[in-house]
């Protein structure tokens, strides 16, 4: 057989049906593959005159791509890469390249680049993000592994990158699992955004607006500072009628939140790395307190609260939600970005944050306006340490906080749970706060467990211990 394949793709599902036209459109000649032979037989019939080379089996799929041979997996994380890779590997020769192009855990990427590169085999964790139309018009693309990789897949992935100002939202985001690690936070951020929005949508019900009313708030936000993928969306649902009962489609659905466990690995490799992801936090608790629907009826019954009932200047609240959800997503990406700064210096990544700031201004679900102004702040101090304190995040920070303490002390005054503006909040004033009661905390660990703190009047890092009167049970 003729190897005539630039690049070979595994995994056949909405995504990888997409990327696959994607990455046909940009001129290149695909080998596609599927578990299932008739998913493949199926896709390619469907596109007749495309440049798509359909295999049965695959020894057939790799004897058709050139070498050294490119293969793109887009399968379900987890057991079913390492059952791919268990059979595709002793099929592949050194130097050629895998990339997994799924949401993997980072750390099973890292274990397989290892088990692969005792082979002489090249491995690439590379994060996808923009869902099924982002697949196809264009996704941001964060891959990792060796930097030899970048070389071959500069060509491709830059061509079915989106695009913003003419620049692809793609680049090589550093050696082993980074590229995955980075988009386990880019949906960690995903997450806080997404409850934020949910957070407004919930004061503004409670005062009583409809959902026409609130699509038009939204997508007036789409105009300005506030634009973004997620926002646009938002005012999209809140317009979208049932077919059959013309009430709003959103009122229809369920109140129970799913996820597939990015925010949870997001939170965990934090506390492993003890950096403060409290907004992340928030966005993942309330989808686990969603899905406990049953619970939650009947505790209505029992527990009791004030009525989330809300009056007054219905425009004044619009501008000061506004505020709250500008100024809690400032903190939510401020929390992302520490996080990932602070693993790349562990790591030895050398993670450019302006960088990634810029590929996810296209193609992403997060992609949004407000990503230029963090690129910007990151171009003019890499070193930057806290992403609220860059002037324009400082300015509106200061500007936005009066409106934020309004909303969340007006929705916690009547019942409404806002668990992510509350803790964005939280962090904010605990981050600026020169004095916190830390010291009394330190007292109550030295007292019981001899743990020893330092003190005000002596210099840094001496440590002291008091003898404390005995505690009578």
């Amino acid at each position: 057989m003729t190897a005539s394949c630039d690049l070979g793709l595994i995994g056949l599902a909405v995504m990888g049906q997409n990327l696959a036209l994607n990455i046909e459109s940009r001129g290149f000649r695909l080998a596609v593959y599927n578990r299932s032979p008739e998913a493949m037989q199926a896709f390619v019939a469907a596109h007749p005159g495309k440049r798509l080379h359909g295999a049965t089996d695959l020894s057939h799929f790799v004897a058709s791509l050139k070498r050294p041979r490119t293969v793109m997996l887009m399968v379900k994380a987890g057991g079913a890469v390492d059952a791919v890779l268990e059979q595709l590997g002793p099929l592949l020769d050194a130097d050629d390249i895998v990339i997994d192009g799924g949401n993997s855990l980072f750390t099973d990427t890292e274990r397989r680049a290892v088990a692969l590169e005792s082979r002489g085999l090249r491995f690439v964790g590379a994060g996808v993000s923009g869902g099924e139309e982002g697949a196809r018009k264009g996704p941001s693309i964060m891959p990792g592994g060796p930097a030899s990789t970048w070389q071959v897949l500069q060509p491709i992935f830059e061509s079915i990158a989106a695009r913003v100002d003419g620049q692809p939202c793609v680049m090589h985001i550093g050696e082993g699992g980074a590229g995955h690690y980075v988009k386990m936070v880019h949906n960690g951020i995903e997450y806080g955004d997404m409850q934020l929005i949910c957070e407004a949508y919930a004061v503004f019900q409670a005062a009583g607006m409809s959902s026409d009313e609130m699509a038009e708030v939204f997508e007036r936000w789409n105009d300005g500072e506030l634009q973004s993928y997620l926002i646009q969306i938002t005012g999209k649902i809140l317009r979208q009628r049932d077919s059959e009962t013309g009430v709003p489609v959103v009122d229809l659905i369920l109140d129970k939140a799913g996820q597939k466990g990015t925010g949870q690995w997001t939170l965990m490799n934090a506390a492993d790395n003890a950096v403060v992801v409290s907004t992340i936090n928030a966005a993942v608790e309330a989808r686990v307190l969603s899905s406990m629907k049953a619970a939650r009826v009947a505790a209505s019954a029992v527990l009791h609260g004030p009525v989330a009932t809300l009056r007054g200047d219905r425009a004044l609240l619009v501008a000061q939600v506004r505020d709250a959800l500008y100024a809690a997503k400032i903190v939510s990406y401020t929390q992302g970005f520490d996080l990932m700064r602070t693993m790349g210096l562990r790591r030895g990544w050398a993670l450019d944050l302006g960088g990634i700031a810029s590929i996810w201004r296209g193609g992403c679900i997060i992609r949004a306006r407000f990503l230029n102004r963090i690129t910007e702040a990151f171009r003019a101090e890499p070193a930057l340490a806290n992403l609220m304190l860059a002037p324009f995040f400082c300015r509106a920070l200061n500007e936005s906080q009066a409106a934020w303490r309004e909303v969340v002390a007006t929705a916690v005054g009547h019942g409404i749970p806002v668990p992510a503006m509350s803790a964005s909040l939280a962090y904010y004033d605990a981050y600026r706060s020169a004095r916190l009661p830390a010291n009394l905390l330190q007292a109550q660990r030295d007292l019981f467990g001899a743990h020893t703190d330092e003190r005000i009047d002596s210099p840094a890092g001496q440590a002291f211990h008091t003898e404390w009167p005995d505690v009578v049970e």
